[in-house]
């Protein structure tokens, strides 16, 4: 059933703050995400064997983590850590708890981004470093981050696009966004013109994203 008339003009106010919560709840999370992701991405290059500080225990404990959570579909990981939302943020539904959600979420996808990209640093460039004495903290900081920079601000690219799909599903808890909106103003009206409405700025959000991201990366990777 496809209907013959469509509310969108009416509906341009409540299309505008959907896209401002999308706008901020992926913003909050791509942040908050993106540094934890760092952070536990780059434990887990440095703790690996024959990395800078290899540890056996904290690579294996940190690896077994990111590797349980990270495939768990996101509307599952969204219930699975509703009752940590309620301790940390107050409360178990709305913008809050999803943000809550896509930013550990986004940590431990991003984590693997980082160490993936982190490793295909030319050994050569580290004992190069190591022989005119640099410390193993500044070898990670000054010498790994920079050389894998390009490939990291493409990963990060990818997980902006990821973290956007996953506010799609804001409306399974009670938030907001385009997602939500879409389902109750298009799918549950059976007004495709709005849902393709918002279809459309979704993907033109995406594509600034994506632009941006490349022409970074493609400055980087140049100089």
């Amino acid at each position: 059933m496809i209907a013959t008339d469509t509310n969108l003009p009416e509906l341009w106010p409540l299309i505008a703050e959907a896209t401002w919560e999308t706008v901020y709840m992926v913003a909050i999370t791509v942040a908050i995400g993106g540094v934890l992701g760092l952070g536990v991405g780059l434990a887990l290059y440095a703790t690996r064997s024959g990395g800078l500080f290899a540890n056996r225990v904290a690579f294996t404990v940190l690896n077994v983590v990111v590797n349980f959570f990270r495939p768990i579909p996101f509307v599952i990981f969204i219930a699975a850590v509703q009752p940590l939302a309620r301790v940390v943020v107050g409360i178990g539904i709305g913008n809050k708890a999803i943000i809550f959600a896509m930013t550990l979420a986004a940590m431990f996808g991003i984590a693997r981004i980082v160490e993936q990209n982190l490793v295909t640093v030319e050994p050569g460039v580290i004992e190069a470093a190591r022989s005119m004495g640099a410390s193993r903290l500044r070898i990670l900081t000054t010498v790994v981050v920079p050389e894998a920079l390009g490939p990291l601000i493409l990963g990060y690219t990818f997980a902006f696009v990821a973290i956007v799909d996953m506010s799609a599903i804001a409306g399974a808890i009670g938030a907001g966004g385009l997602g939500a909106f879409a389902q109750q103003y298009g799918y549950r009206q059976f007004d495709t013109v709005v849902t393709w409405t918002v279809v459309l700025i979704i993907v033109a959000f995406v594509q600034v994203g994506q632009f941006l991201g490349n022409t970074l990366a493609r400055r980087v990777l140049r100089r």
